[in-house]
């Protein structure tokens, strides 16, 4: 199984697809984790999607996962409905609601730096600037604040920081 980490993921260089080069590296328990933008469309469809059900998707349905519209109420729905379906195919279980505090809505404000973010960007001695916020993709904030959860080794935030030419 660890051989497949060797080879790029199947959504780097994905056309229009946004894939982060720091996320190559995302691996847990021998698997890719949700990419962000997967992550991004599990929090607007409010759902909890675990990395053993995400792992027993084939490479298309990841795929189309990642590519699947989610702007409208009707995207949102059709989202969740074929998360449902699949998570009911490969293991006979419901879909896991997401703990609404455990949403993150702070990336949609362009003019406020997230104090969280500052926090952690105070760590290694960087400043983020209004500026610098505002010219990131929602789904670049996003992966930042992502990246500045509680609890987590956060190792992966450095490396988006310099990816994302903040640093």
């Amino acid at each position: 199984m660890k051989e497949f980490l060797n080879k790029p993921s199947i959504f780097k260089g994905q056309k229009g697809l946004e894939y982060f080069n720091f996320e190559e590296d995302f691996v847990e328990a021998d698997m890719r984790c949700i990419p962000m933008v997967v992550r991004f469309k599990l929090d607007q469809v409010k759902i909890k999607l675990k990395l053993h059900e995400w792992a027993k998707f084939s490479a298309a349905e990841k795929l189309a996962l990642a590519l699947a519209p989610t702007e409208s109420l009707s995207d949102k729905m059709s989202y969740k409905d074929k998360l449902r379906s699949l998570v009911f195919q490969y293991t006979k279980e419901e879909l896991s609601e997401l703990d609404p505090s455990r949403l993150i809505f702070d990336w949609m404000d362009v003019l406020v730096v997230p104090a969280r973010l500052q926090e952690k960007a105070k760590e290694f001695a960087w400043k983020v600037s209004v500026q610098q916020w505002a010219q990131l993709s929602h789904l670049q904030r996003y992966a930042l604040l992502k990246l500045t959860n509680p609890g987590h080794e956060n190792k992966n935030f450095p490396i988006a920081m310099r990816e994302f030419n903040i640093v």
